[in-house]
């Protein structure tokens, strides 16, 4: 009696599941819209869902993303360190591997961007969502600065550098005029 209950308790939360990821993905839709709290309450923690694998937004930039800390000596001094590159860690757990992890790649980035969605140009969090962006966005750099310096640091400080990707250059060609070729040359 008690595994069936179980079996059925975990077939109906995975049908109501993957009926909510499925509301979150399609296209705005009656249902979707009258149900959109619940659905956005259930997916966006955890289960978010993007269309992105299959049709990728290519990036326009490049960033370098990079942290300091702050600590207070037991004195009463403040130290601030030099910046660290966390940019830098993901190209070098890429570069030579022949088989990158994907969190390696995506993982700075990823969160660089929910933090771009989510906040507004005066860094200011107004919704929980933005308030967890930015919390996993510290966790991230706070883990690999650790993992890099083993100081103790109160705060971090993030800096973005964002370069354009220039278009390419217009490619030159040039034809030279028809150079006659006799019998003999062939």
């Amino acid at each position: 009696m008690g595994t069936s209950a179980a079996v059925a308790l975990c077939l109906a939360t995975t049908l109501v599941h993957v009926l909510l990821v499925f509301l979150h993905v399609a296209p705005p839709n009656p249902l979707s819209r009258q149900y959109s709290r619940q659905i956005n309450a259930w997916v966006l923690p955890l289960f978010e869902q993007n269309w992105r694998l299959f049709a990728p937004d290519p990036e326009s930039v490049n960033r370098q993303i990079s942290a300091r800390t702050l600590h207070t000596t037991p004195d009463g001094r403040v130290r601030t360190s030099g910046w660290f590159d966390l940019s830098g860690v993901d190209t070098a757990a890429v570069k030579h591997d022949p088989f990158p992890s994907h969190t390696a790649q995506n993982m700075l980035r990823r969160a660089w961007s929910s933090y771009l969605e989510t906040h507004g140009n005066d860094d200011e969090p107004r919704t929980a969502r933005a308030l967890m962006m930015q919390r996993y966005l510290t966790d991230i750099a706070v883990d690999r600065i650790s993992e890099h310096r083993g100081d103790a640091f109160e705060f971090v400080q993030l800096r973005v550098t964002t370069v354009p990707i220039t278009a390419p250059k217009p490619v030159e060609t040039r034809y030279l005029p028809w150079w006659k070729v006799t019998p003999r040359d062939n």
